[in-house]
Parts: C-alpha cells; structure tokens; sequence
C-alpha cells in the first residue's frame, strides 16, 4: 500500500502530472476487539478483498443496508498479524473488509457488483500501485450460498469478456477473520487529507457514484 510504514512513496496526482512525496508514520495502537457479526436478526456478512482496505471501506461503506464495515485481515496463517507483517507478505493474510448488510435492503448479489466494479479483478496480487498477496482480489464466503453466487457472477464476468484478461478473484471459504488494528478503521473519514487517500479513493467514489447512485445513502450521517 502505497505511503505506508514510513516507505517513501510517490504519489501522481492531478491533470498535471505532478508528483506528491509522502512520508507515513503509523500509531502504534492496540488492533480492534472484535470480529463484525450481524448485530440484528436477519443481517448477514460478507468479506471480501480488493486492495487496501482503506479504499475498500470507503466504498462500500457509501451503499444503503450496509450496517457496518470492518477492516482487517484473512486468508493467512500467522496467528493475530499486525499490519507490519502483512505489510512485509509474509503471513499469507489478504487486506479485506468485513461487512455486515440488511439483506432487505441490500442482497449478497448487489455487494458483489459493487466489488467487481471498483477495482481490477485482473491482476494478480496487484491493484494499480499497490502489489503483493495482501492486495490480492479475494472473496471469503460465509455459506454455500455465497460461494455459489460469487462463482456464477465471476464465470459470468469472463465468459462475457467484460475484460481483456481473465478475471483472478479467488474465492474461498473464510477462515479466522483478524480484525485490524484501531486506527484503520474509518481511515479515509478521519483521514481525508492522507496523500495516498487523495489520490486513490475520489476516483472510486466518482465511479460507485456514477454506476450504483441508486444504491447509495442519501444521508451520511
């Protein structure tokens, strides 16, 4: 992820072409308490991942019925990973968010357009300047119900060519979900002015706008 763990990074920004440097330094706070389970009869979970979480999270957090996101990590296998680890790959674990949604409002089908629409499901461990398996595009199903939906809309996906290439979402049974550590969560609203987020998440929130208005929330608060 592009600006993070004191890596010096550089930023393209604007119609210019004009390069921002950043240097990031992260709190050192204690990880989130809990796993996100449905808080009300009826919500469901989903967990999927699409690079950094930051953008993830700010994405879906826009859409109507979804209750609440979490951002975190699966697919590893190192016991309660920091950030430093999955920074470094090498605990296996993929960025992911954690999504609890009113199915009445919104269905496990809407969520995963959303998902296959806002970033590039094509590149392997990869989303544009960010790469390693941690960026890895990724759906973690809870239930044979989600594992079948997430299969039929990916083989849908490439047998209609939307893309130029195959499409490399894995899709696997979700194991033990870490939530991430505090100050992740939330990042883009509390961190609107952070030098990566400028550049990375606008253009993602003009798209969801532009494709899913009608899904949106009209009230933020």
């Amino acid at each position: 992820m592009l600006g993070k763990l004191s890596i010096l990074a550089v930023v393209l920004v604007g119609a210019v072409g004009v390069f921002l440097i950043t240097l990031k330094e992260e709190p050192n706070v204690t990880a989130a308490p809990t796993p996100n389970e449905p808080a009300a009869a009826g919500d469901e979970t989903a967990t999927i991942g699409a690079g950094c979480f930051w953008c993830v999270e700010a994405v879906f957090k826009e859409l109507k019925g979804v209750k609440s996101v979490v951002s975190g990590y699966t697919g590893g296998t190192t016991a309660n990973p920091t950030y430093e680890q999955i920074c470094r790959g090498d605990t296996g674990h993929a960025e992911v968010i954690q999504i609890v949604f009113d199915p009445k409002v919104i269905s496990y089908e809407d969520l995963l357009q959303v998902f296959w629409k806002t970033h590039d499901p094509t590149t392997l461990n990869r989303q544009g300047n960010d790469v390693g398996t941690q960026y890895r595009s990724a759906v973690f199903y809870h239930s044979a119900e989600q594992k079948k939906l997430a299969e039929k809309y990916r083989r849908i996906i490439d047998d209609a060519k939307i893309y130029d290439l195959p499409v490399v979402t894995e899709i696997v049974e979700l194991g033990k979900f870490y939530p991430a550590e505090k100050y992740h969560q939330d990042y883009f609203a509390n961190n609107p002015n952070q030098a990566y987020c400028r550049a990375t998440i606008p253009p993602k929130l003009e798209k969801l706008q532009k494709l899913f208005a009608d899904k949106l929330k009209k009230d933020k608060n």
